[in-house]
């Protein structure tokens, strides 16, 4: 891999290379997690109706969202009729509480795995799980942590199914006492969030040093990867 193609690689902003007929010739890492919250063939085609008129390239702002993913722009690239080029610019998609998380480390799986199995107790609800299994110890109030984690599966307690859906941010990072630290995203998610509770969701947040990112059918907790 050459050096201009690492950085297409590690880019922050999702980019897709498509052939012709939609069928995907390259992409980067950030693109691989667009694609489980779109599909191809909808990339495709906002490449092909925002490309310019002649071989070249165009950017266009507009808004977009994919799941966590919003985006405020796009780049339209092709040199010739068999290939053609998006890259999505992205928005932060979330804040970062100002203090250093405190506590001892701990292995989020585990404390995911508690919540759930306490939440399940005499529920017909079922809780899948996609989790990124790369996540080391990190440093966090377990006690406080739990409370926060439980809270937000009972808000999501009117639903039939609840996913936990645990990845790592690539090439984003948050700086705590000159020390930058790599982060991760709990995100859960149902059909409906039961809205009274938010107020209480971020105090519980704010109490853990932690944000979150508060939608209509999901929570999403960004955590810094704090190992020592």
């Amino acid at each position: 891999m050459t050096f201009e193609q690492q950085w297409i690689e590690y880019d922050f902003n999702p980019f897709v290379l498509f052939s012709s007929n939609g069928k995907i010739l390259s992409l980067n890492t950030e693109a691989q997690y667009l694609l489980g919250a779109t599909s191809a063939n909808v990339l495709y085609e906002i490449a092909t109706t925002y490309a310019s008129a002649s071989f070249g390239f165009k950017t266009t702002f507009l808004d977009l969202e994919f799941g966590r993913f919003k985006c405020f722009g796009i780049t339209i690239g092709y040199e010739n009729e068999s290939e053609i080029g998006i890259r999505l610019y992205q928005h932060p998609t979330f804040n970062l509480a100002r203090q250093k998380p405190q506590g001892d480390l701990v292995n989020v799986y585990s404390l995911i795995d508690l919540c759930i199995s306490s939440n399940s107790i005499g529920s017909s609800i079922v809780y899948s799980k996609e989790l990124d299994p790369t996540i080391p110890d990190v440093r966090l109030h377990t006690e406080m942590f739990i409370k926060l984690l439980n809270k937000i599966y009972q808000s999501f307690g009117d639903n039939s199914t609840i996913l936990t859906h645990l990845f790592f941010r690539v090439g984003e990072h948050v700086k705590f006492e000159g020390v930058k630290h790599s982060l991760f995203t709990i995100e859960i998610s149902g059909e409906m969030l039961n809205r009274k509770n938010i107020s209480e969701l971020n105090f519980l947040a704010e109490e853990n040093h932690l944000s979150l990112d508060i939608k209509e059918s999901m929570v999403s907790m960004n955590i810094p990867m704090i190992t020592r």
